[in-house]
């Protein structure tokens, strides 16, 4: 009888402490899902395209109110609106997390060169905007690492891309490997109204806007319905050389340096 009344005792507390412990569960995924869809959203860069703004292995905080909200914006990216609400128009110069153009699945991170109405051309290697040659000065050597460990040499400049009515003039570092090559001889692009141009900081090995074909890896001009937000913070950092089962090479595996590093 003793052990009946203990348990008929001890179920009303069990099941409150369930009940507590579930609506503590349903509060921290409720707060975790509003964070990422109208604040800050993690992204993880797996590709050379941005080197060196990004590296491979780069970890972002990506604002998500930079620009205001679309469909893609929200978990799943149900279809209940078009265009964007709440809208902020990106400057040249962000660093920008959107969409991919033939694949609304895929997420691109890439520097927005082109707004709407912009000429947007490359000659000879040179990036000119609105028919003038970007500045871009020489910055020294630089040897590029992509995914798969590939050491690239090239030069970096310093490009600088004109602002806007409320911005300033942006400069950031490129990568350049080479002149040739249909990426450094396009025609004149012309942005469409509700698009951008975008571009990669690795000049001569990203796939962006210069490619405006049928492949299935053309970008070709970005609808501003894609954006997802603007890369604001690199807050951790792995260089993944080894095998990921060799624990012991972990922590030499970080790139202390880039930790909590801006990203312009």
């Amino acid at each position: 009888m003793a052990s009946t009344q203990d348990t008929a005792q001890t179920s009303p507390s069990f099941i409150q402490n369930l009940i507590e412990t579930a609506r503590s569960f349903v509060t921290i995924v409720l707060v975790v899902v509003v964070a990422r869809t109208f604040f800050f959203e993690p992204f993880n860069i797996p590709s050379g395209s941005m080197i060196p703004t990004l590296q491979v292995g780069d970890y972002l905080w990506v604002s998500k109110y930079s620009y205001g909200y679309s469909r893609f914006s929200f978990p799943f990216s149900p279809d209940i609106f078009s265009g964007r609400i709440f809208y902020h128009e990106p400057h040249r110069g962000d660093v920008a997390v959107f969409r991919f153009t033939k694949d609304n699945s895929i997420d691109y991170v890439k520097r927005i060169v082109g707004l709407p109405g912009d000429h947007v051309q490359v000659r000879g290697g040179l990036l000119f905007l609105n028919g003038q040659q970007v500045s871009c000065p020489p910055a020294g050597d630089y040897t590029a690492i992509d995914e798969h460990h590939t050491h690239m040499e090239g030069q970096l400049c310093m490009e600088t891309l004109p602002g806007g009515r409320t911005q300033p003039p942006q400069g950031h570092e490129i990568l350049k490997l080479t002149d040739e090559g249909m990426q450094n001889d396009t025609p004149d692009y012309i942005v469409p109204p509700g698009h951008f141009f975008a571009m990669g900081d690795n000049r001569d090995d990203s796939a962006d806007s210069r490619f405006m074909g049928d492949d299935p890896e053309d970008l070709g001009f970005v609808p501003i319905e894609n954006l997802v937000g603007r890369a604001q913070l690199v807050f951790f950092s792995v260089d993944m050389t080894h095998p990921w089962w060799q624990i012991w090479a972990w922590p030499s595996e970080i790139r202390w340096s880039r930790l909590l590093k801006g990203v312009h």
